[in-house]
């Protein structure tokens, strides 16, 4: 067992970054990055205690990537007891706001210098183009450390009206210990959206990251210690969700479970809670949602997010907007369009600076996709292009960009979540019609729409039953914007101020004199 302030992590400066915009100098820099291969538990750097550990195969071209600890029930019950610790003692819970957001801000610090192998790292995990981890993934994840970091000594709480003889107020206090459970798509994006309010807040936690995503946020964890957090703070437990995750969910000494996925693990958390302490539960789940296209929309606008709306980060996110209603009078001069952009999206090898559309997570998810692709082809859709499997790097899993119009309601690829590369297109005739179908769901994540009216504009977002809409612009939000979603896409907001007190309980006081 070693202690994270004995690892010194490779910094920026001895990078080949001359060569960053190469594939060459990627593959090169490849081989220098740090990679982490223990979990964190307690400020150490830790093995499991049977010593079983699981590969990580790369979805770039099959090879190993890494292998990482297969932590148990009895990994996670140290890690509680660690962090439970840590909360108990105050080491961080009641170290002054001021010095909680200068390790915030150091932390930031060290993220910037460490961009560029996060990025790497991430790209070798996921398969996902390197340069959207470097110009969105890694930049939007220290985002969220300055955000919350900056909140932490701007957070109030309230005098209540009061009798003369009387003094009332609430404060938010820490809930105690927390497990985040992440996903793979954006792995330290999703993570830090959690740990970052969470730890704002003065919370201990533990983190799992998804069994086929866990580097960046071990590397970024080993920084927040660099950067003065307390060991027990952050524990960084790596396993499977079947293990690690299920002995989290019931933990009889975790306060709160804070989940980004399936609705089907989505579910099993709350019954665990139900089953065990009764934790409260935070859930970001799947989504379904629908991008709208007026006769007045600005369509070569339209059509780039009616493309990379869904294609973006080769379709798996969890907001894409994987159905495309097009009023009927322009159908037949966007759809065009829309098929010029998809055709223009340079699929390849991840590492190569100039790919924009990489590879899937894993074989599996390719096939699950893939199992959908000829669902809707055996429904009678129509494909428009693509659907089927890219030989791009041998032992990769690569997929190509599918279309599909001529698409009924009660097509498969209309109303279940793929989490890939594939569109639907539906035409309607008017609002109450298009209200009605975008709303035909048990999601509820996010919605679109395009239109140069801004009465429609009004009417038809307050309409949908999403809990985020855009008009004249797919995924125009950022961290000041809470993300979560309705129905069946789950409750309780990643990002903004929101996201802080969901990690808090509020206690009134009163006085009486």
């Amino acid at each position: 067992m070693q202690a994270l302030g004995n690892t010194k992590i490779t910094p920026l400066a001895v990078w080949s970054e001359g060569q960053a915009d190469s594939l060459e100098g990627v593959l090169a820099n490849i081989t220098k990055v740090f990679r982490p291969s223990q979990a964190i538990i307690d400020g150490h750097w830790v093995d499991a205690l049977d010593s079983q550990r699981f590969e990580r195969l790369s979805p770039r071209d099959g090879s190993i990537v890494s292998s990482f600890p297969a932590l148990k029930a009895e990994d996670i019950d140290l890690a509680v007891k660690s962090a439970r610790r840590a909360f108990d003692q105050g080491v961080w819970r009641l170290m002054p706001p001021r010095q909680k957001k200068a390790v915030f801000l150091k932390w930031q610090e060290l993220l910037r210098a460490h961009a560029e192998p996060l990025a790497l790292l991430e790209t070798m995990d996921t398969g996902k183009p390197i340069r959207d981890s470097r110009s969105v993934d890694i930049p939007l994840s220290i985002q969220s450390v300055g955000y919350y970091g900056e909140a932490i000594d701007k957070i109030y709480g309230e005098v209540a009206p009061s009798p003369h003889n009387r003094l009332s107020y609430c404060e938010h206090e820490p809930l105690g210990v927390v497990g985040a459970i992440v996903p793979w798509n954006f792995p330290l994006h999703m993570a830090l959206w959690k740990v970052a309010p969470c730890l704002a807040m003065g919370n201990s936690i533990l983190l799992k990251p998804a069994e086929n995503s866990s580097m960046t946020a071990l590397y970024a964890a080993a920084l927040a210690h660099e950067a003065g957090l307390p060991a027990g703070v952050l524990n960084v437990v790596t396993g499977l969700g079947s293990e690690a995750g299920d002995a989290m969910a019931r933990h009889m000494d975790i306060d709160m479970i804070a989940f980004t996925g399936s609705g089907r693990v989505g579910r099993m958390l709350m019954v665990a809670s139900g089953q065990s302490n009764l934790k409260r539960v935070s859930l970001e789940l799947g989504g379904k949602s629908p991008q709208i296209v007026f006769d007045d929309a600005d369509l070569d606008e339209a059509a780039l997010a009616a493309a990379w709306g869904v294609f973006y980060n080769q379709g798996q996110v969890c907001t894409a907007a994987s159905r495309l209603f097009v009023h009927a009078s322009i159908k037949d001069q966007f759809l065009p369009k829309v098929l010029d952009v998809a055709r223009s999206i340079k699929v390849g090898d991840p590492y190569d600076p100039l790919t924009q559309f990489g590879s899937m997570i894993s074989p599996s998810q390719m096939h699950t996709v893939l199992g959908y692709i000829k669902m809707a082809k055996d429904d009678g859709a129509h494909c428009l292009m693509g659907g089927g499997a890219l030989s791009v790097i041998e032992g990769g899993s690569y997929l190509s960009p599918t279309i599909f119009d001529g698409v009924q309601r009660h097509h498969k690829i209309a109303s279940e979540e793929i989490f890939g590369p594939v569109l639907a297109v539906m035409g309607f005739e008017d609002e109450a019609e298009v209200i009605r179908l975008g709303n035909d769901t048990v999601y509820g994540l996010a919605a679109g729409l395009w239109t140069r009216d801004l009465g429609r504009a009004m009417r038809v977002s307050r309409a949908l039953k999403a809990g985020m809409v855009w008009v004249n612009g797919w995924d125009a939000c950022d961290i000041s914007s809470p993300f979560g979603g309705f129905k069946q896409s789950g409750f309780g907001r990643d990002r903004s101020l929101h996201a802080l007190y969901k990690y808090a309980d509020l206690k009134s006081t009163s006085f009486s004199f």
